[in-house]
C-alpha cells in the first residue's frame, strides 16, 4: 500500500504541475491588460507612463517562463498573490469561499446518497415493475436537466409561486435548501442509474442464486450484495466531487451563495487573473486528492486489487 500511494503521489504532482502550467499559459494569452485592470480598480488615472511602470512592477514585461517560474515559486510557499480588484490576498479569499462551497457540496452529497440509495435498491429489487419504471423515468429526466434550468424551475415554483423559500441564499437552513436541492438532482439521478446497474449485476451472480437455493435468508443475501456493490459505488461517489465543484459555480452564482463558484464567476467577470489561477489550482488539488483517497479506500475494501496491480507490474 505504501509503494502504491507513493506512485500515485508522484503522478499527482505531475498532474498538478501540468494544470498549473496550462492555467498560467491561458491567463497569459487571455485578452486584456492586468496592469490596466489593476489601475482602473484602484481609481488611478491611467497614462502610458504609469501603465508602463505598473507593468514593470508587476513583472508583466518579463518572458513567460520567468513569470511562470516566479508564480510557481510563490505558490509553493502558499502565496497566490493579491487580487487585482481589491488587493486582498488570493489565499484568504479562496479560504473564505472554500467554507461555503464545502458546506454546500457536503450537504448536497449526503442528500443525493440519502435519496438515491433507497430508490436504486427498490428499482433493482422490483425490476420491471411500475415503481422501477417510474424511478428510471425520474432519474432520466433529472440527469437530462442542466443545473441552471433546475434552479430556475425551483425558484419559480417554490419562491415566486408558493413563497416558501428565499430566492437569495443566506447562511440559514432555509437559505441552504434550494441550492442543495438544485445541485443534488442531477447527481442523485446519476447515482440511481449507476447504483441500480451495479445491484442488478450483483443479483445476477451465481453466489446469489446458490445462497437462495441453500435457504439463506434474503436479508443476509441482500447485505452481501450491497457489500460487493459498494466498491464501484465508492468510485462513483468519489468522482462526483468534480461534478459538485463544477456545478456549484452555476448554483452559487444563481442563488448568490458565498462560495468558490461565485468567487470564480466574479473573478472572470472582472478579469481578476490571480483569483482565477488560484481557483483552478485549488479545485485541481481537491479533485486529485479526492481521487487518491477514493482509490485508497477502494483498495482497502478489496485488497485483491493491490495483488493484481503488483502481479501486473512484475510481468
Amino acid at each position: 500500500m505504501g509503494s502504491y500511494i507513493a506512485k500515485r503521489l508522484l503522478h499527482l504532482i505531475w498532474i498538478l504541475f501540468a494544470v498549473s502550467f496550462f492555467t498560467f499559459l491561458l491567463m497569459y494569452l487571455a485578452p486584456g491588460d492586468a496592469a490596466m485592470k489593476k489601475l482602473y480598480g484602484q481609481g488611478v488615472a491611467v497614462s502610458e507612463d504609469v501603465l508602463q511602470k505598473t507593468r514593470e512592477r508587476m513583472g508583466l514585461l518579463r518572458p513567460f517562463l520567468i513569470q511562470f517560474g516566479d508564480w510557481l515559486w510563490h505558490v509553493l510557499h502558499l502565496d497566490l498573490g493579491n487580487s487585482l480588484k481589491d488587493g486582498f490576498p488570493v489565499a484568504e479569499k479562496l479560504a473564505r469561499g472554500l467554507k461555503g462551497t464545502a458546506l454546500l457540496s457536503l450537504v448536497s452529497l449526503l442528500l443525493s446518497l440519502a435519496v438515491s440509495l433507497p430508490l436504486s435498491i427498490v428499482s433493482a429489487l422490483k425490476k420491471g415493475s411500475l415503481a422501477d419504471h417510474m424511478i428510471r423515468l425520474l432519474s432520466f429526466v433529472g440527469n437530462s436537466l442542466p443545473n441552471f434550468l433546475v434552479s430556475v424551475l425551483l425558484i419559480y415554483f417554490l419562491c415566486v409561486k408558493m413563497r416558501l423559500l428565499p430566492v437569495v441564499a443566506d447562511h440559514s437552513f432555509r437559505g441552504l435548501i434550494l441550492p442543495c436541492v438544485a445541485l443534488s438532482i442531477p447527481i442523485c439521478s446519476r447515482f440511481i442509474r449507476q447504483f441500480r446497474a451495479e445491484l442488478l449485476e450483483q443479483l445476477s451472480k451465481p453466489y446469489v442464486s446458490g445462497a437462495a437455493m441453500r435457504g439463506v435468508k434474503y436479508g443476509y443475501i441482500l447485505k452481501n450484495v450491497l457489500h460487493n456493490a459498494c466498491i464501484p459505488m465508492l468510485t462513483v461517489v468519489g468522482l462526483s466531487v468534480g461534478t459538485l465543484l463544477g456545478g456549484s459555480v452555476v448554483i452559487e452564482t444563481i442563488f448568490r451563495w458565498p462560495g468558490l463558484g461565485k468567487l470564480a464567476m466574479d473573478a472572470i467577470t472582472n478579469r481578476d487573473y490571480p483569483v482565477i489561477q488560484g481557483f483552478v489550482l485549488l479545485t485541481s488539488v481537491i479533485y486529485v486528492v479526492t481521487n487518491l483517497v477514493t482509490d485508497i479506500c477502494y483498495h482497502l475494501i478489496d485488497p485483491r486489487l493491490l495483488e493484481e496491480g503488483a502481479g501486473g507490474s512484475g510481468k
